[in-house]
């Protein structure tokens, strides 16, 4: 897998540039140049002066300029829109269907996502605000439903975990009514050596509150990553009790540190190809990956719904923890 690299805009946008400034002087420049460098004086004396277009001739040249300008804008978006990244190979686990989101882009009815977390949902690690994993999100999916209104909110704070974040459910998530809440879980109760049960307990309380709003739920686990693996058994342990809530409340659940490993120890990228020098947060890299894979799993699983298969049975019939 040596072809994969950290994303890299600086070096996209040097060459978009050099090429814009190319298609932005004028073509007719160009050979006059050219031809002036090569005649002789005496020819520059003979020769006819060169015919000037038309007003009707320059508007055409404008209009090809305008259109190669757009072309090129075009593929400068196209760059990016995606990251050259792959999914487990062999498959992780299904996020599920999502019925409130479906149904809203089914109706044609504006669609509000909370991103919802600590410091890799806010961002921290990436080089712009339009690098962080919700923004790559929302590009993502208003490329693919154009015509919808869709409202990705970033409502990640650093340094919390479930107990901070249950005290602002209500006014950070609950009351916006979102749709679909991506709720990014676990980490800092893994470095702060918290009891992974109570997190799951908590976790649990929340999606309770959650649904009872009438909101889909995607649940992200803690990353891979060399501050996390150092804690790999609480870790561990913090990933299948996150997944058992999951399987219990029937919401989804991304696996994002089973994804991050299979980058590693299945595709031979180094770490620091998506995480920071501080060894725990994402890049741009690690963010476009993370964002563009969980889009693909929400856009499948929207899909599931509008097909007609795999809708969850109502989630309040199953019992807690």
């Amino acid at each position: 897998m040596s072809s994969l690299r950290p994303f890299c805009p600086m070096t996209s946008l040097a060459a978009i540039a050099a090429a814009l400034l190319l298609l932005l002087t004028p073509a007719s420049l160009l050979p006059a140049r050219a031809q002036a460098a090569q005649t002789t004086p005496v020819q520059q004396t003979t020769a006819a002066a060169p015919s000037q277009p038309s007003p009707a001739e320059q508007r055409g040249i404008a209009a090809r300029a305008i259109d190669k300008v757009k072309q090129a804008a075009k593929s400068a978006g196209d760059i990016f829109s995606r990251v050259p990244c792959l999914p487990p190979k062999d498959g992780s686990k299904k996020m599920g269907s999502l019925p409130h989101v479906a149904n809203k882009l089914i109706a044609g009815k504006p669609v509000v996502i909370i991103a919802f977390g600590s410091s890799s949902t806010a961002g921290f690690g990436a080089s712009s605000p339009d690098f962080n994993y919700p923004n790559r999100l929302a590009a993502q999916l208003r490329r693919q439903y154009p015509t919808a209104d869709i409202n990705v909110i970033n409502a990640g704070v650093g340094g919390e975990d479930a107990p901070e974040m249950m005290k602002r459910l209500q006014t950070a998530v609950i009351d916006a009514h979102p749709d679909l809440v991506i709720w990014q879980v676990g980490t800092n109760a893994v470095l702060r050596n918290l009891d992974p049960a109570d997190t799951a307990k908590l976790v649990e309380e929340g999606i309770s509150r959650i649904q009872a709003a009438g909101s889909d739920i995607v649940l992200v686990d803690p990353q891979y990553s060399p501050r996390v693996n150092e804690r790999r058994e609480s870790a561990s342990k913090m990933i299948n009790l996150l997944g058992k809530v999951a399987e219990l409340r029937h919401v989804g659940v991304f696996p994002r540190f089973e994804v991050m490993r299979d980058w590693h120890e299945k595709q031979a990228i180094p770490v620091e190809t998506f995480v920071i020098e501080d060894g725990l947060h994402m890049n741009d890299w690690g963010y476009a990956c993370f964002a563009q894979i969980l889009g693909d799993d929400i856009i499948r699983s929207v899909g599931q719904i509008k097909l007609g298969v795999n809708v969850p049975a109502d989630v309040r019939t199953y019992r807690p923890m």
